[in-house]
């Protein structure tokens, strides 16, 4: 089946394409859940320390560890862990979660030129291509919140282990992630043409035009009355009236015989006289 050229596609709305603007809200969103998710000291809690208040817990990020107890959330700061920070999911995640921000400002210097909200046509090549990257920026944050929340009772550390929490920052990095990816899944399928242009907001130009012309009203039936004024000639009107009415007027009648006169006196004729 041949391939419709563009020229043969119209746009059914001048405002700026559903799957774009989806695309666009979600990952700013996922961005700064990520961004918060990478720096704060959160990713695992361990409560229950020996030796100390049962209110007192440490809060392990993947670049820093606090004490913190349940009225003061931040009691102390830049605690030294040679043994944590050795562990190589902390190395994993602090360069795929620093890449995964940079992707992201990336891929939006790339999308907002192509979704380009100032014009009738975004560029749909370079908006697939920011999705692109929103997409790979979102996997760059599963991976390493995933691995670490698998092996999250396993990671050494010299805090004994007693009883090991997930942070909020596993939650954030999960629903920033998820953001991204979808945001970016959704604006790269606006590459292609599918749907029948639906996922572009586009529909073929002889569908619009046939749809245009079919509800269209036909136009009302002019129907011809005769007019009780035609002009009649005056000489073929009386003549037929005239003779019409003789036609039917004029009935033959039965005409009675004349009466017969009976002459009984002989008058003598001329030629007898002579004789």
């Amino acid at each position: 089946m041949p391939r419709r050229s563009s020229q043969e596609w119209i746009r059914i709305s001048q405002r700026t394409p559903g799957i774009l603007i989806f695309g666009m809200v979600l990952v700013p969103c996922g961005w700064i859940l990520n961004l918060t998710s990478t720096v704060a000291p959160n990713w695992r809690t361990i409560n229950n320390l020996p030796n100390t208040s049962p209110d007192t817990f440490i809060q392990q990020g993947i670049w820093d560890i606090c004490r913190a107890t349940s009225t003061n959330t931040r009691d102390q700061c830049n605690l030294q862990d040679t043994t944590y920070f050795g562990n190589q999911i902390i190395e994993v995640a602090q360069g795929l979660m620093v890449a995964s921000l940079i992707l992201t400002i990336i891929g939006l210097a790339v999308a907002i030129p192509g979704v380009r909200c100032w014009r009738d046509k975004p560029n749909w090549i370079v908006a697939g291509l920011g999705g692109l990257l929103f997409f790979l920026s979102g996997v760059m944050t599963i991976i390493p919140i995933a691995w670490y929340t698998h092996i999250l009772p396993n990671i050494s550390s010299v805090t004994p282990l007693s009883d090991v929490r997930v942070g909020y920052c596993i939650i954030l990095g999960y629903i920033g992630g998820i953001f991204e990816i979808l945001g970016g899944f959704v604006m790269f399928i606006g590459i292609c043409r599918c749907c029948g242009g639906k996922n572009r907001g586009e529909r073929r130009v002889e569908e619009v035009t046939g749809a245009r012309f079919s509800h269209q009203k036909p136009p009302p039936r002019r129907i011809e009355v005769p007019s009780l004024n035609r002009a009649r000639s005056t000489a073929s009107s009386v003549a037929y009236s005239n003779n019409s009415m003789e036609e039917d007027v004029s009935f033959p009648r039965a005409k009675s015989p004349a009466p017969r006169v009976v002459n009984t006196s002989y008058s003598s004729r001329p030629y007898d006289a002579d004789l």
